[in-house]
C-alpha cells in the first residue's frame, strides 16, 4: 500500500528535537526526508547519551547528507538541492538560513511552490528574535513553570522537553496543510511555529479560565483546582493511584464502594467546592481504604465500576503494561550494531501495512546518492569529498 506522502521530497535541516520530529512524522507517512547536517554531525550528535537518543528518535528514515554549508560550495550545493524540494524545514537562528542565500525568499526565488517550515524560539517579529531557542525558556515564559509544582514550593519545569516535541506536531500539522494548500491553489507558504507560541498554546484552557476571571493560577501539585477528588493521588499497597471521582453521582458511587457511604453526605464533602476547601481531610477520608489493596486491585473495584482512575507507573512498568503492547509503542528498529527499541508515532494510517523502519542514518551515509542525483558526476563528488566541502562517513 502507498504511503500518503510517497514522491514527497522534504529538505530538514533540523537540528535537536522540535525540526527533527516533524520531519520524522512526515517520513513515516512516506516522504523522502534528507537531513543536511554538518560534516560533522548536528548538535545533538555532539552531547552524549541524550543526543543519541534524539538522533535514534527523530531521524530514522530519513537520508542524512553532509555539507559545509560555511563554504559557497556547500550552499550552491544545498541551493540546487532545495530547487527540488515540496517542503523546507529548520530551526538555526534567525538569519543563518539567509546568511547561507537559504532563507524562504531565497528558495522560493527558484521554487516558488515550496512550503518553508521553520521553528524558532520567540517568534521571527518581537525582540526576542535573535534569542536562542530553548523548551525550558518557552516552559518559563509562557507560564508553564509557575503553575507547575506544590503550592509553596519553586517552580517545576514538565518532566520532558515536552514544547518541543509538540512544536514538532505542531510544525507537520502547519506544513501538510500549507502543502495540501499548495496542491489545490498552486502557491507554496511560509510557515513559522515558535516554542512560545507553542508553550502557551498547550495551556489554552487554563489561559481561557484567567480570561474569564482575571485571577493567576496557582501552583497545587496534584489535584485540579477546582474541583475534587480530581487528579488526586492515592497510596496504594504497591504504588500509588490517581482518581477522579467529583460529579454528584460519581463521587456517592466512589465512597459507596470504598465502604464509606456517609463521607457523601459529610458537610466537609456535599458540593464540589466544599471537598476543594477540605480536600487534604477528603484524601485522608479515602487513603485507608486503598492502603490495603494493590493498584492494580483498586482499579478493579474503581474503573470496573465507572470511577476515572489510572495507576501511576514507572518507565519499566511502562514496558509491560497490555494496551502498551497491544498498539505496538516501543518497535524495534534494524541496525548493523544491532537492533535498538524507539517510540513510535502516535498515529496509526493503516490497521495493518505500516512500512519497516531504518535506522537513523550516519552522518552523511546518503551523501554520494543524494548528489548522484542532483546529477553531480562521481569526479566532483570525490573532490568535494576530498575538501571537506561535504562528508560521507566513510573517512
Amino acid at each position: 500500500m502507498r504511503q500518503p506522502l510517497d514522491g514527497v521530497r522534504v529538505v530538514d535541516f533540523g537540528q535537536f528535537i522540535a525540526v527533527p520530529a516533524a520531519g520524522a512524522a512526515l517520513a513515516r507517512m512516506g516522504a523522502d526526508v534528507i537531513k543536511v547536517e554538518p560534516v560533522g554531525g548536528e548538535s545533538a550528535r555532539q552531547i552524549g547519551i541524550y543526543g543519541e537518543a534524539m538522533v535514534r528518535t527523530y531521524n530514522g528514515d530519513k537520508r542524512s547528507i553532509a555539507v559545509d554549508l560555511r563554504t559557497p560550495e556547500g550552499q550552491a550545493l544545498a541551493q540546487r538541492l532545495v530547487r527540488g524540494a515540496d517542503i523546507v524545514l529548520q530551526n538555526l537562528r534567525t538569519g543563518v538560513m539567509e546568511s547561507f542565500g537559504l532563507g524562504p525568499a531565497d528558495v522560493r526565488a527558484v521554487n516558488p511552490g515550496v512550503v518553508y517550515g521553520s521553528v524558532s524560539g520567540f517568534g521571527r517579529g518581537g525582540p526576542s528574535r535573535d534569542r536562542p531557542g530553548f523548551d525550558i525558556a518557552a516552559q518559563a515564559e509562557s507560564g508553564l513553570m509557575s503553575i507547575t509544582g506544590e503550592a509553596g514550593r519553586e517552580p517545576q519545569r514538565v518532566g520532558v522537553p515536552i514544547v518541543d516535541a509538540a512544536a514538532g506536531h505542531v510544525l507537520a500539522e502547519a506544513v501538510l496543510g500549507a502543502y495540501i494548500g499548495r496542491l489545490r491553489f498552486g502557491s507554496g507558504r511560509d510557515v513559522e511555529v515558535s516554542l512560545l507560541d507553542v508553550a502557551i498554546h498547550l495551556q489554552a484552557t487554563t489561559w481561557g479560565e484567567y480570561f474569564l476571571t482575571g485571577r493567576e493560577p496557582e501552583r497545587k501539585g496534584n489535584g485540579q483546582p477546582t474541583v475534587a477528588p480530581a487528579a488526586d493521588v492515592v497510596p496504594t499497597a504497591d504504588g500509588a493511584i490517581v482518581l477522579s471521582a467529583y460529579t454528584p453521582a460519581h463521587f456517592a458511587r466512589l465512597c459507596a464502594l470504598i465502604g464509606r457511604p456517609e463521607l457523601a453526605d459529610d458537610p466537609r464533602f456535599a458540593t464540589n467546592p466544599d471537598r476543594v476547601a477540605h480536600r487534604a481531610e477528603l484524601l485522608a477520608e479515602l487513603a485507608p481504604a486503598f492502603a490495603d489493596l494493590t493498584s492494580e486491585k483498586a482499579l478493579d473495584v474503581l474503573v470496573g465500576n465507572g470511577i476515572v482512575a489510572a495507576a501511576i507507573l514507572s518507565y519499566e512498568q511502562v514496558t509491560r503494561h497490555p494496551d502498551v503492547r497491544a498498539s505496538g509503542t516501543f518497535v524495534e528498529v534494524p541496525d548493523a550494531a544491532g537492533p535498538y527499541p524507539v517510540v513510535r508515532e502516535p498515529f496509526r494510517l493503516d490497521a495493518v501495512g505500516t512500512p519497516a523502519r531504518t535506522p537513523a542514518p550516519r552522518v552523511g551515509q546518503h551523501t554520494r546518492e543524494i548528489l548522484t542525483e542532483l546529477g553531480y558526476p562521481d569526479s566532483a563528488i570525490d573532490d568535494l569529498v576530498h575538501r571537506g566541502i561535504v562528508g560521507t562517513g566513510e573517512e
